[in-house]
């Protein structure tokens, strides 16, 4: 699995998830219910990961969508 986005913000993450959706990728979001144990502080982010071989087309869908600046680095 890949990271490729890790954000605090809703609306984001349904966009990410709906667009990789578009493409047939199924991206698993992980941590989404540790702000709760934090006390919602917004200190640990909701992680959107693919699998290894969707994660060029994931990438690319999210750049082609406006999101490369959220992108997480590439993992070799």
């Amino acid at each position: 699995m890949q990271e490729l986005i890790r954000s605090n913000d809703p609306v984001l993450l349904s966009f990410v998830r709906a667009r990789l959706g578009e493409e047939g990728i199924e991206p698993v979001v992980v941590d989404g219910n540790m702000s709760v144990l934090e006390g919602s502080l917004g200190i640990l982010a909701s992680r959107v990961l693919v699998a290894d071989e969707d994660a060029a087309r994931a990438r690319r869908a999210l750049v082609e969508a406006g999101l490369s600046h959220e992108l997480r680095p590439e993992t070799p």
